[in-house]
């Protein structure tokens, strides 16, 4: 009977391994060092894929697997996750997204104040008829065409203001404030994130705050989230966070500041208390927290110089504005003067030499491309807000701007917030094709690979294992990313593999469109998208949901 038993068990142990043999992983990670994303000490131990999730991790010493990846000497961690991107359309030119998938970015967020739904059909024919009216029909499509990384999405509360009241400076009426919360409650039903603002610029410059309350307000009944690029990161900086802290009291809602700064030399030492005013605000009880980019210089466009007051009406009145001699000479008085009351990038540069034009739409004007406004002003012999004026209205654009406004021991002490994630502010590119047509800022290309190079290896600033915690498990935890941002069994196979010894950024300011070094492997959902640092062909990308979405 023993002998039976025996021969019994040994039959179920044979066959146990044979099914072992007979079904390997889809991908084993061997000998690497691991970094989980949760901050603590990394590991040696192997990691295993199997289909779109993370089913193993230790020492697999006899697994087998379809893709054997030895990562001797490489740093294994969860992919990470752009808290500010603006690749919305850049996606759909090229769903590759070379620029940041050279970087470990494995999922990218988009609604910094505008979104790509919900559209009325004014605004559809202003966006060249788009082939969605939802911001999910979009999510979908860009899924649908193939893309290399997961994309999720807040909505716009300047697209809903648009889609409402339209482009003037204008309150809205309880009848409107009705309608936009309708529609923030169908796009939240949908799978969007929260509510993403822009408070700088027109037409968002003229939203109260009560009209931000009344829409986060249906956004936290879905457990969204309020995100922001507040109304003023220079003069009223203060101001600015205050009133991002009373939307999230009033809201009941999570808050987080897009891009965290001090624009202005004036107002670098505003930072300090910044960072007091957060943290008390967390001790007492609510939950903010903040992105940023690891640059001195912004971008943005050269009608921020402007008086928001110019884009009453949307950029056609913008035009007609500057060609009329009397207007012009009332908004270049308001440029030249200091102010409280708008965003005034013009001061906050400190020059004209330090506003970097980086992006034209006219042919004839790409000559200026890298070239700083003083030096333009100079070569056209007019004065330097004089010839902002003329190319914006000659570009009949808003013309990409970089402007240099921030401080690089600002840029350490919020490094080591712990609160603290990471976003490019820019459009994933490569450098191919029509993306060389235009400059560009190097964030493009740069900002996490610089995180990790510059910031972690070379000047110790934080602790490798903490900058990967905040650039994957934070952001996603913050997003409510459902078994994302972590290595960890049962999660989903965003992972990354790279050499910290070498990782860097080598875009510049001259030459921006250059990719970064080190990242070796990437996959997304479980599919290699990056193999010895060159472009598979796969397009494993999904769109990703916030938590009240209808199942």
């Amino acid at each position: 009977m023993l002998r039976k038993l025996l021969l019994i068990s040994c039959a179920i142990c044979f066959s146990i391994s044979a099914l072992a043999q007979a079904d390997p992983y889809s991908v084993l990670i061997k000998n690497g060092t691991v970094y989980d994303g949760t901050g603590g000490n990394p590991r040696r131990v192997d990691i295993a894929l199997k289909g779109d999730k993370i089913v193993a991790i230790g020492k697999l010493k006899n697994a087998r697997a379809n893709t054997i990846i030895d990562a001797n000497g490489l740093a294994v961690a969860p992919g990470f996750v752009n808290m500010l991107s603006h690749s919305y359309n850049s996606i759909l030119m090229d769903g590759r997204s070379l620029g940041e998938l050279r970087q470990g970015v494995t999922t990218q967020v988009f609604g910094e104040g505008g979104s790509m739904g919900p559209l009325s059909e004014d605004m559809k024919k202003r966006r060249g008829t788009p082939a969605w009216t939802t911001l999910a029909e979009y999510l979908k499509y860009a899924e649908g065409k193939g893309i290399s990384q997961n994309i999720a999405s807040y909505i716009g509360a300047t697209t809903i203001r648009e889609y409402v009241i339209g482009l003037e400076d204008k309150k809205a009426t309880p009848e409107q404030l009705a309608q936009m919360r309708e529609l923030v409650r169908q796009e939240m039903e949908a799978g969007a994130l929260g509510i993403g603002s822009s408070l700088i610029y027109a037409p968002a410059f003229y939203a109260t705050t009560e009209e931000l309350i009344e829409m986060c307000k249906v956004a936290a009944q879905y457990q969204g989230k309020y995100i922001s690029h507040i109304r003023s990161e220079g003069n009223q900086l203060l101001e600015a966070v205050q009133e991002l802290l009373r939307i999230a009291r009033e809201a009941n809602i999570p808050a987080e500041i897009y891009h965290l700064k001090a624009s202005g030399q004036a107002n670098w030492p505003k930072m300090d208390q910044v960072i007091k005013l957060v943290e008390q605000a967390r001790k007492d009880g609510l939950k903010i927290t903040a992105d940023m980019y690891t640059y001195t210089a912004g971008s943005t466009g050269l009608n921020s110089t402007l008086p928001p007051w110019t884009l009453d009406g949307g950029f056609e009145a913008l035009f007609k504005r500057l060609q009329d001699p009397e207007m012009r000479k009332k908004i270049a008085d308001e440029v030249r003067q200091p102010t409280d009351k708008w965003e005034n990038m013009y001061q906050l540069a400190g020059s004209p030499e330090r506003i970097l034009l980086v992006g034209f739409r006219n042919p004839t004007l790409r000559q200026y491309i890298g070239k700083n406004i003083a030096e333009v002003a100079k070569l056209r012999g007019k004065d330097p807000i004089e010839t902002i004026m003329d190319l914006i209205l000659e570009d009949r654009s808003r013309v990409d701007t970089v402007y240099f406004m921030m401080s690089e021991d600002n840029i350490k002490k919020q490094l080591k917030l712990p609160w603290v994630s990471f976003g490019s502010d820019a459009a994933s590119m490569a450098a191919e094709g029509t993306f060389l047509n235009s400059s560009t800022h190097p964030r493009a290309y740069g900002n996490f690979a610089r995180l990790l190079g510059k910031y972690v290896r070379d000047e110790k600033v934080i602790s490798l294992q903490e900058a990967i915690r905040r650039l994957a498990a934070l952001p996603a935890m913050n997003l409510g990313l459902n078994q994302r941002g972590l290595l960890k069994e049962g999660y989903f196979a965003d992972v990354v593999i790279f050499d910290p010894k070498t990782i860097a950024d080598t875009a510049t300011f001259e030459k921006p469109h250059q990719y970064s070094v080190g990242m070796k492997h990437v996959f997304v959902n479980g599919v290699q998208e990056l193999k010895d640092g060159e472009h598979t062909g796969n397009k494993s990308g999904r769109a990703l949901w916030g938590p009240g979405k209808k199942k």
